[in-house]
């Protein structure tokens, strides 16, 4: 028979070993659950249609992490109403990590202000996981503007009131609010000419039908390295290094002044703080892989990996900016 001393030793190695158990269970519990995403595709929406620089974004970043989930990685194409119609999709998805947005400035920023009745808030309507690239838009004057620099082309449009007209990609672009920025900055009044997408405007901008353009430096660089139009300056925050010797709207004219076009990852709100963690971990090992980084830094995009809770401060701040030049634009889209 077992003495009573050495029952509750017993006892008590049996107890600690259960919670020892138990503990260790617990413990593993968020990792399995986590190693769990995915359990099926996981799909990204562009809300834009195929073939633009969004739609190949996000077909390059689905094709390299399609090996690393191990489940495949599909685009899906939802365009409508300036991209808004994919993001309002996304924003009303099941938080669980398999339907994602590729958002972009407009319609994750720019809407809120331009769409009284707009159905997501661009803030609370999503939980962010990165913001993947970014770049400057350009200053530039066609044929019909021989301006040498941009206070020149300030000077313009001092000069004549309306008369400088500027091509944009349609009502509502980060191209059209970048333009409307620029003329509050600068004091002048600009006419805005939108067209329906980048090669018609590019195309009249080169015909001079239009005088200038604020432009997607993708879009624009074939013009500009074969000098039928050019460039007067960037807005980013710095000189691009794909355009070097053309200085920023800052350094040239308007201190201060800065406005880029993004593109990130978003995800719908209510998504578990661990699995936004692990989405943005993949994310940013796609967009560190060499092929993704230097294609896209070639193409003039400035590579990015930003962290969530940096990204949904973005966001945040890009909101109010355009709120700000909405309203004091006076801008409508009727």
């Amino acid at each position: 028979m077992t003495p009573p001393v050495a029952r509750r030793a017993l006892a008590l190695g049996a107890l600690g070993g259960a919670l020892g158990g138990a503990l260790g269970m617990a413990a593993a519990m968020p990792a399995r659950a986590q190693a769990a995403w995915p359990t099926r595709p996981v799909r990204i929406v562009v809300p834009f249609p195929p073939g633009g620089s969004t739609d190949v974004l996000a077909r390059r970043l689905a094709e390299r992490m399609t090996p690393a989930l191990g489940q495949p990685v599909l685009v899906e194409n939802r365009p409508g109403a300036g991209g808004t119609t994919g993001a309002d999709f996304v924003s009303k998805s099941a938080p669980d990590g398999h339907t994602l947005l590729m958002g972009v400035t407009g319609s994750n920023a720019i809407a809120a202000s331009l769409f009284p009745n707009l159905p997501y808030d661009p803030v609370a309507g999503f939980a962010p996981v990165s913001r993947v690239v970014s770049a400057p838009l350009v200053v530039v004057a066609g044929p019909a503007l021989p301006v040498a620099d941009l206070p020149a082309y300030i000077a313009a449009a001092k000069a004549a009131p309306g008369g400088i007209t500027y091509a944009t990609p349609g009502n509502g672009t980060s191209m059209h609010l970048t333009g409307v920025m620029f003329g509050l900055s600068a004091g002048v009044e600009l006419t805005h000419v939108p067209y329906r997408g980048s090669a018609q405007a590019t195309t009249d901008l080169m015909a001079g039908l239009v005088k200038s353009s604020f432009a997607d430096l993708l879009v624009i660089l074939p013009q500009l390295r074969a000098g039928t139009v050019k460039a007067l300056a960037v807005t980013g925050a710095e000189r691009h290094p794909l355009l070097p010797e053309v200085p920023t709207v800052a350094e040239a004219a308007l201190p201060g002044f800065q406005a880029e076009s993004w593109q990130g990852v978003l995800a719908p709100p209510g998504t578990p703080p661990a699995l936004l963690a692990r989405l943005h971990e993949e994310v940013a090992r796609a967009m560190q892989a060499p092929e993704i980084r230097d294609a896209f830094a070639q193409q003039g995009f400035r590579v990015e990996a930003t962290p969530p809770a940096d990204f949904a401060a973005f966001v945040k701040a890009e909101v109010a900016k355009w709120a700000r030049v909405v309203k004091d634009g006076g801008v409508r889209l009727d």
